[in-house]
């Protein structure tokens, strides 16, 4: 459907490469490195689209033809914005505080042409089993979720055995709200 454009996912995010090929959108990936920090009075629930944009902005110049798709994911508890974990004491540390517990997950998206923007960001309440220092352990060391916001993907073991339920998209956990990200796409090509 958007054969005409080249689009480029500015993520090194796997689980947004895999979602973008199930959507059958052709695009080429490449990463983006900028600082990730934003304003400490920014309401957790707006720091991912912020970071979206942040990352759009210090992408290169548009050529007519190109789309950019970046996104962050934040995961949120208690009004706190838990990040990625720097290493396996700040993973137990995040999981420990996600167990047992409901939190938030925010995705923001920014979709860029030469001349237009859309941003936008969708947010899925997830609550998690109690879980025991045993299971935290084991997918630490079997799945080094460092890479991920909150230490953890809903996509591998830990979600499978420990995510009670979702409300809202199960594609914002993993990164990438497919359903808004196509409407977006369909709006900024009309």
């Amino acid at each position: 459907m958007f054969n005409n454009y080249n689009i480029i996912l500015a993520s090194g995010s796997p689980r947004r490469k895999e979602l973008l090929e199930k959507m059958d959108i052709a695009f080429e990936q490449t990463s983006l490195d900028i600082d990730e920090s934003f304003p400490k009075e920014l309401p957790a629930n707006e720091v991912a689209e912020y970071l979206a944009v942040k990352k759009s902005m210090a992408f290169r110049d548009l050529t007519e033809k190109e789309i950019l798709i970046t996104a962050d994911t934040t995961v949120i508890h208690q009004n706190k914005v838990l990040n990625k974990a720097a290493d396996k004491a700040e993973a137990r540390e995040m999981l420990e505080r996600l167990s047992g517990c409901e939190h938030e997950v925010v995705s923001g998206v920014c979709v860029r042409t030469r001349d237009k923007k859309i941003s936008f960001s969708s947010t899925t309440s997830v609550k998690f089993h109690k879980l025991t220092d045993a299971e935290i352990e084991h997918y630490i060391e079997r799945y080094e979720p460092f890479d991920k916001a909150g230490a953890y993907g809903i996509q591998e073991w830990i979600g499978l055995i420990g995510i009670e339920e979702i409300e809202g998209s199960y594609f914002t956990v993993m990164g990438l709200p497919t359903f808004d990200l196509y409407r977006a796409l369909k709006e900024i090509t009309s």
